[in-house]
């Protein structure tokens, strides 16, 4: 078996891994949702260890995926960012020349 090739398999089984985490979580939540609505203290306490866990997973698959999953932004988006009409770009060959 070649190194690339055993490589890729280790990247496959730890994929598969955070799957099955995700699922298990998945179902964790599931069972104690009933029970951490009498105590918000233990939800706050399973909010911060699934973001946490989440987050640890997330970059496990970055760094074996090289993928990078951009985090959602809430608030005010800013004007669009316009160029000057006046402003002409000008080629010649592979040169391209911005006033």
């Amino acid at each position: 078996m070649s190194l690339l090739q055993r490589e890729q398999e280790v990247k496959l089984a730890l994929i598969e891994s955070i799957a099955h985490s995700q699922q298990a979580l998945a179902r964790i939540l599931d069972s104690v949702a009933s029970v951490s609505s009498h105590s918000e203290v233990s939800a706050r306490n399973l909010a911060e260890n699934i973001r946490l866990l989440s987050r640890y997973q997330e970059e496990m698959t970055r760094m074996v995926t090289g993928i990078r999953l951009s985090r959602i932004r809430h608030g005010e988006p800013g004007l669009p960012w316009l160029k000057d009409p006046g402003c002409t770009i000008r080629a010649a060959g592979n040169l391209q020349e911005e006033c």
